[in-house]
């Protein structure tokens, strides 16, 4: 009798539970899961409490394992932004035409699909805040990839974290407070609008790249620390650089913090899938598990990454999955989780690991991995790495990669080089040889154009003030003689408003700056002094490598008439009265309503 009291009860409260859920779905309110993505910038394996390390603490890290899941195999691409076209694609890198970091080579092909179109097509609402490092200039922009907002900056590194020149949404802005914090910051801002629909939130942060900047209530505990964790040739690490990294990294754990607090507080934690991965190796000699490489490198300690993965209530907590796995796979497995169609221009090389995450009965096919960084290519199975020079490893024995066991395992090595040569033959193929894009400017959707000097080309006697382009800017222009082009290609006709961020010396003043693109051109002298020292260094806590950077402000050239097509796109110096004409930093051409 208790039986079918009870049973008419339950049967009537699932259908409507399920009409409710109808409803939700009409509605595209709380159904879906939100996405929060947080990725870091060289941060390596062993820079987490989780995996060891006893010289830092990462407890919000660590807790995303602990209440959900980490792979302990998990690997990405040996350098930026390689790692993040293939999170925004669920594809090799080389498939979408990213083969450097910097002047070009970083922008990913326009006819690949990104996971923040995907998401962005099922309804959801999407953000970027952070460094972006896949293309400026629209449609490259984040905003031409499926992003509603985008705050931060599109370049591969930044020279100053406090309060420094960004953008939201391709205009010139300035940060507020120190960079980490005011990304998330920004983040939770996002979270409060949108706790009423679906959205996806990648935080791809900026830390601890370099340059080794972080405020004084981290730095303090580690600046005269000493250190327990080692790299296994000691004489290689920088001791200060490694305080700096884990100093940078408690800073992240506590803004990591910061979100789940607000997750919490707003009763979004069981909707919310939330995951934390870093974009490559370390970037320095430091503790990470005996492994060999580091940034840069195709060894198990170039592209080893942790990755947590917490959605409360349907990912066991605790769960450690030991299939190796890569950064393509967070695409179809993301789509899976959230309940989305997945439909994208171009067949996927990542698998989807829901099975694994939510533990699904059934078998886990053998994968074999192929890392990929200039002329190093190198192949992962479950157990063996097949290095860039066709040696092989046994990694849980060898994580450091001694003792080459080609003889003793001949038929695993033969596997893994005939999944090397087929990949070089199928996928690095689609590379071409030489890249033949333009830097695009006035996109149709649109006004505002980017044009840095890391993209530029000096002729002359201009110098870059740094041999790494990303946040560089052009000095000693001393000649008439002196130039610098971009090959770019008009989108859209019309007339454009310039202007560029400079800086002179009153003693330089004026000289006569002159831009030309095809039979169009503008002529003026820049008659306001601007003449701010480097900056930088106050804030660093070891020297750099990058460039400093200074307080460059805009000048209006004035409008040129431009015209549809490709060309060469000039900025050279007529008259210099001084020493020398400008600095330069950055062009902007906004195109101006008829």
């Amino acid at each position: 009798m208790r039986f079918r009291l009870v049973f008419p009860v339950l049967f009537f409260t699932l259908i409507l539970a399920s009409c409710k859920s109808d409803e939700i779905d009409q509605s595209e309110g709380r159904s879906k899961p939100n996405i929060i993505l947080i990725m870091t910038d060289d941060q390596g394996w062993g820079d987490l409490g989780i995996n060891g390390n006893p010289d830092l603490n990462t407890p919000n890290i660590d807790h995303l394992t602990s209440n959900g899941a980490r792979f302990d195999r998990f690997f990405v691409s040996p350098v930026c932004s390689p790692t993040r076209a293939e999170l925004l694609t669920g594809r090799y890198a080389v498939r979408g035409g990213v083969y450097s970091t910097s002047s070009g080579g970083e922008r990913l092909d326009l006819d690949e699909t990104t996971i923040a179109e995907v998401f962005k097509q099922a309804g959801y609402r999407t953000a970027a805040y952070g460094k972006w490092h896949n293309g400026m200039q629209p449609p490259y922009h984040p905003n031409a990839r499926g992003f509603d907002d985008f705050y931060g900056f599109c370049s591969g590194h930044w020279g100053d974290y406090f309060s420094p020149m960004l953008e939201r949404n391709n205009e010139i802005v300035e940060g507020e407070g120190f960079l980490v914090d005011d990304l998330t910051e920004k983040g939770l801002s996002f979270i409060e609008a949108n706790k009423d629909q679906p959205f996806f939130l990648y935080l791809p942060y900026n830390t601890p790249h370099s340059p080794m900047q972080v405020p004084d209530e981290w730095w303090s505990k580690y600046e005269n620390k000493a250190l327990d964790s080692m790299y296994q040739d000691p004489e290689m690490q920088d001791m200060d650089f490694t305080r700096a990294a884990y100093a940078m990294c408690e800073n992240i754990d506590w803004n990591v913090g910061r979100l789940m607090t607000k997750l919490e507080d707003l009763g979004m934690l069981e909707n919310t899938i939330v995951l934390y991965l870093s974009d490559n190796g370390p970037n320095g000699w430091r503790w990470n598990g005996g492994m060999r490489g580091r940034k840069g490198s195709t060894d198990e300690g170039g592209v080893r990454s942790p990755l947590a993965i917490q959605w409360k209530g349907q990912i066991e907590a605790g769960t450690i999955i030991p299939q190796i796995a890569f950064t393509p796979d967070l695409l179809p497995t993301l789509a899976d989780l959230a309940g989305i169609p997945l439909e994208t221009n171009k067949a996927l090389d990542g698998k989807n690991l829901k099975p694994l995450l939510l533990k699904e009965e059934g078998e886990w096919p053998e994968r074999l991995l192929v890392s990929h960084w200039g002329n190093q290519t190198s192949v992962r199975s479950q157990d063996f790495r097949l290095d860039h020079e066709d040696r092989l490893y046994h990694i849980p024995s060898d994580p450091g990669q001694q003792v080459d066991v080609s003889e003793a395992y001949e038929a695993i090595k033969d596997k893994l080089l005939a999944k090397k040569k087929d990949w070089i033959a199928s996928v690095l193929v689609e590379l071409p040889e030489n890249d033949t894009r333009t830097f695009t400017v006035g996109h149709p959707d649109f006004a505002n154009t980017q044009i840095p000097a890391r993209d530029g080309q000096a002729h002359g006697n201009i110098q870059r003030s740094n041999r790494w382009p990303n946040d560089s800017f052009f000095t000693n222009w001393t000649s008439t003689e002196d130039k610098i082009t971009w090959k770019v290609e008009v989108l859209e006709a019309g007339k454009y408003e310039v202007e560029i961020y400079y800086t002179c010396a009153e003693e330089n003043m004026a000289p006569m700056m002159r831009l030309s693109l095809g039979n169009a051109s503008l002529s003026v002298p820049v008659d306001l002094p601007h003449d701010p020292p480097l900056e930088g260094m106050e804030y660093d806590r070891v020297p750099r490598g990058e460039s400093y950077v200074k307080d460059f402000r805009p000048f209006t050239l004035g409008t040129i008439d431009l015209e549809k097509g490709k060309g060469t796109l000039t900025l050279e110096a007529t008259q210099i009265p001084g020493n020398q004409a400008i600095d330069f930093r950055l062009m902007t051409l906004r195109r101006l309503e008829e």
